[in-house]
């Protein structure tokens, strides 16, 4: 995929997280228990930003785009666990959460490295 059109999806994948982020705001305060949906409202609510930041600052840093999708993916497999684990009583598959963890931890590792790389 192109650059021009990685850094597009990351903008568009920041928008649906953040969409989700709300939607799942929303379930959580109408729920029984609250805790598994969220943690996903909360994980969407907090990288949709990240995500959008990365978008605005692709041209200054060489680890933008792998960062963004790291987070990215990190956070869709990490909310979706919860999600489902919230709606259905079971993850998406054994250690499903703590692999989007820590898929989430490696992009912002790569925004951390992206001090030390800049874009000539």
């Amino acid at each position: 995929m192109p650059t021009s059109g990685l850094r597009a999806s990351v903008l568009f994948v920041a928008g649906l997280m953040g969409l989700f982020g709300v939607a799942s705001a929303a379930a959580a305060s109408h729920g029984a228990d609250p805790r598994l949906i969220g943690g996903a409202s909360a994980m969407c609510l907090a990288h949709a930003p990240a995500l959008v930041a990365l978008h605005a600052g692709w041209a200054h840093f060489r680890t933008a785009g792998v960062a963004a999708l790291l987070i990215a993916a990190g956070t869709a497999l990490f909310a979706a666990d919860l999600t489902m684990r919230h709606f259905a009583g079971h993850g998406l598959f054994p250690m499903s959460a703590p692999l989007g963890g820590l898929t989430m931890m490696s992009g912002w590792l790569a925004v951390a490295l992206g001090a030390f790389l800049p874009r000539r």
